[in-house]
């Protein structure tokens, strides 16, 4: 991050201080030192006191991005998603840097706490995104854009060919080609041979097979925060994702970690549960819910598992024990082609 974007972002966060919006019950407001929450390729955000302030992904589609916004600040998400601080106008939610890049601001929510697995709040988790599924899309700001799940598992797996390439993706320099170590190479073969086994729809390339329901896109207990700060109601947070899809990728991430063993049986059994109670669509009422969930949650975990290969290669590093897991779960999809291809070749 340039420091000519940290200071827009800490001036973008500092002059929403004082909304009221951002302050809602929040009580005094704390120090107004400026704090960068994250600070990754896709997304940097700064903190100053009850507000902070977003950079979005450079490639950001900015006309899409703002259909976002308004969808976000709509009253029919008003208690399942944060809405955006206006920084241009009273419904105007996005600004750009001299370069393009989009700017927003929002009001301060505290996160789930890491330190803290039992308290997770999967079953709030679970209750919003039934909520968030039942949002008639008829009523919102539009044109909705299409989540962007599927488009974001493709670009796990371009970030996957361009690490492993001989010059990591980059334009061929006059030099001895970058070594592989041979597990990386040996997983990402795995990853492949899973993604290849994936429909269409589930790898970015066509439209999906059922009836598209609003969707966050990108769930994970990451995209959860309290507001009011203190004592507030859950919400969930990052739009960028956000549009028509079929609603079984949000539910997708937490299932994959389920059947890779990375999520306690019970944990998942609450989740669903609650899922279902509060009305959710994604899956059906009651029975076995994999019929729904299979395809999004192979896809979900081709593209963990593929990311995690890019970050082991750019480090020089072997897998830890958690990407293993995701790799070794390619590699079991792949063991069974049968079970899948029917599958693919009905929804493709």
């Amino acid at each position: 991050m340039t420091s000519t974007l940290l200071d827009r972002l800490a001036a973008l966060s500092a002059a929403a201080a004082t909304h009221p919006e951002a302050s809602q019950a929040s009580g005094p407001a704390p120090a107004t030192a400026t704090s960068v929450l994250a600070d990754r390729p896709d997304g940097t955000v700064v903190r100053t006191g009850h507000t902070v302030a977003k950079a979005h992904a450079p490639d950001s589609d900015t006309a899409a991005l703002a259909t976002r916004l308004r969808i976000a600040a709509h009253p029919s998400l008003h208690g399942i998603l944060l809405p955006p601080l206006p920084v241009t106008a009273p419904d105007g939610f996005l600004t750009l840097t001299e370069e393009g890049r989009a700017l927003t601001r929002w009001p301060y929510g505290s996160p789930v706490p890491p330190d803290d697995p039992d308290g997770a709040p999967w079953e709030e988790a679970a209750v919003l995104l039934a909520r968030l599924h039942a949002v008639d899309p008829a009523q919102l700001p539009g044109p909705v854009p299409p989540m962007r799940g599927p488009a974001k598992a493709a670009r796990a797996m371009a970030r996957l060919r361009a690490a492993l390439a001989p010059t990591g993706g980059a334009i061929p320099a006059p030099r001895a080609p970058r070594p592989v170590p041979g597990p990386l190479a040996e997983a990402a073969g795995s990853i492949e041979a899973a993604w290849a086994l994936l429909p269409p729809w589930a790898r970015g390339v066509a439209p999906g097979p059922q009836p598209a329901l609003l969707c966050h896109g990108d769930l994970h207990l990451g995209q959860l925060v309290r507001h009011p700060a203190t004592g507030g109601r859950w919400l969930l947070i990052d739009i960028d994702d956000l549009g028509l899809g079929d609603p079984a990728w949000d539910l997708a991430r937490p299932a994959a970690w389920f059947a890779t063993g990375l999520l306690a049986p019970d944990v998942w059994s609450r989740f669903l549960s609650a899922y279902r109670t509060a009305g959710g669509r994604a899956v059906r009422p009651d029975g076995d819910p994999w019929p729904d969930l299979e395809i999004p949650a192979r896809a979900l975990t081709v593209q963990t598992a593929a990311l995690a290969v890019a970050k082991a290669a750019g480090e020089s590093r072997p897998l830890d024990e958690i990407e293993t897991a995701v790799v070794d779960a390619c590699a079991r999809m792949t063991s069974l082609p049968r079970q899948l291809a029917p599958a693919a070749r009905n929804v493709g």
